[in-house]
């Protein structure tokens, strides 16, 4: 039961402070293995019973955020009825296939593959799709896993600002500060393909003794073989196509994208049943249920953080720092973003930002697009830093540990303070060539 007294204002916002902080950090660190989804409940929790949140507005925050939980069992609905039609296991064949059994060029596949899926389909797609395929497909070589897997779970973000389609993210910025197409793309299609040509670089240099030798091919079953149902499978790529365009054209005229992935879903789901490939139960099972966990903890937890003022307060300070400069406006928004990402999650941070830069409209049109491109490549490359900067990185974390692979937020921090910070670089000062 919720505490009703009355507390100051100052107590009101360090304890809420404190207890973003405390949440933030275990689902960084996960004490005792803890999951992330029962960290960010428990600080939810915490926050009801102090009665710094009312369930009034906790409820309405949950409602309001709708689009964001459809999108997530959609998606992963799609994931998992690909890979009952054993999509994941041919595709793992190809990539396998054309690389001639070096484990180098099946590196750089997996790149180009997370580039493409991530452009069309966004980069939690990326996490959903490319993580049980590259797993499925380096354990049957004998390969090193974590190199491989790193890779899905950065060029996912690192590959997100190609297109408006590419992030949740663009979505967000762009509706409530518009870029037409041509605009998006003069500012943030370049240098997307510079860091994502630095990503690959670091990440050739870092793994370069674990990628050396050749692979077996005869390790793999054929392609004919990984597929169950031949029927079901061409049924499953030819709604995958219908989809992936549906979802584009979507994205493009602001329709919320859960609904056309909820109806992918569905799609898929009367062809699995009526070839009896899968039962909704066991679709159920192969689902990670946690992560509507962490998402709505993480929206109640950000929302009472949001009610203190701090967030708006971080926004303001933003705008002082740039100057007035389409040089500041890139530099600062890109840092700033990307370090807002990482403390609250780059959804809820896009969304704070959006609401605090309105007063960048009585600014030059350099500085105006400066900002609004620092925030999309901030707030979509910035979590490549931690565990707990984008959805796409925990849902990567949770597919890894349905596998029984464990990586800790610190094992991923010490490959993201390597490479993030040098594509923010590069990025922010190619965003600033280009206005």
């Amino acid at each position: 039961m919720a505490l009703f007294f009355h507390i100051p204002d100052q107590i009101r916002t360090l304890l809420i402070a404190g207890i973003t902080v405390v949440t933030l950090l275990g689902i960084m660190f996960r004490p005792w293995k803890t999951n992330e989804a029962q960290i960010a409940l428990a600080g939810a929790a915490l926050l009801l019973i102090l009665g710094l949140i009312t369930p009034q507005k906790a409820l309405v925050t949950l409602l309001n955020d709708w689009n964001t939980f459809f999108f997530f069992l959609g998606m992963m609905s799609i994931s998992a009825l690909a890979e009952v039609a054993g999509l994941f296991d041919w595709l793992a064949f190809q990539a396998a296939r054309y690389s001639g059994h070096s484990p180098r060029r099946l590196f750089l596949n997996t790149f180009l593959l997370g580039t493409l899926i991530s452009m069309f389909l966004s980069n939690d797609a990326t996490a959903l799709i490319l993580t049980p395929i590259v797993y499925t497909l380096v354990t049957r070589l004998r390969l090193p896993i974590l190199p491989f897997l790193f890779a899905c779970t950065f060029i996912a973000d690192t590959a997100s600002f190609l297109l408006p389609v590419s992030n949740p993210i663009n979505i967000i910025v762009s509706s409530r500060f518009p870029l037409d197409l041509w605009t998006f793309l003069r500012l943030l299609f370049l240098p997307s393909l510079l860091v994502i040509g630095v990503n690959i670089g670091i990440f050739f240099l870092l793994y370069r003794k674990q990628l050396s030798g050749q692979f077996e091919l005869k390790r793999l079953p054929s392609a004919e073989e990984s597929i169950t149902h031949k029927a079901y499978f061409r049924y499953v790529c030819g709604a995958l196509i219908v989809i992936c365009i549906a979802y584009i054209m979507a994205a493009a005229s602001q329709f919320p994208l859960s609904l056309v992935a909820l109806g992918g879903a569905l799609i898929l789901l009367l062809g699995a049943l009526a070839w009896k490939q899968i039962t909704v139960p066991a679709l159920g099972k192969q689902l990670s249920w946690s992560i509507f966990g962490f998402i709505a903890g993480m929206f109640i937890v950000v929302q009472s953080l949001e009610s203190t003022g701090l967030t708006t307060q971080f926004g303001a300070l933003l705008l002082h720092l740039s100057g007035g400069t389409p040089f500041g406006a890139v530099i600062v928004g890109t840092l700033g973003s990307a370090l807002g990402t990482n403390l609250i999650n780059n959804v809820p941070m896009a969304v704070v930002l959006t609401s605090s830069l309105q007063s960048i409209q009585h600014t030059p049109v350099t500085v105006q697009h400066g900002f609004i491109a620092a925030t999309i490549f901030g707030c979509d490359l910035g979590p490549n830093l931690t565990t707990v900067g984008s959805l796409a990185t925990v849902l990567w974390l949770l597919i890894l540990r349905q596998r029984d692979l464990d990586v800790s937020g610190w094992d991923y921090f010490k490959i993201g303070i390597i490479t993030t910070p040098i594509m923010l670089i590069v990025g922010a000062l190619a965003i600033w060539l280009l206005l």
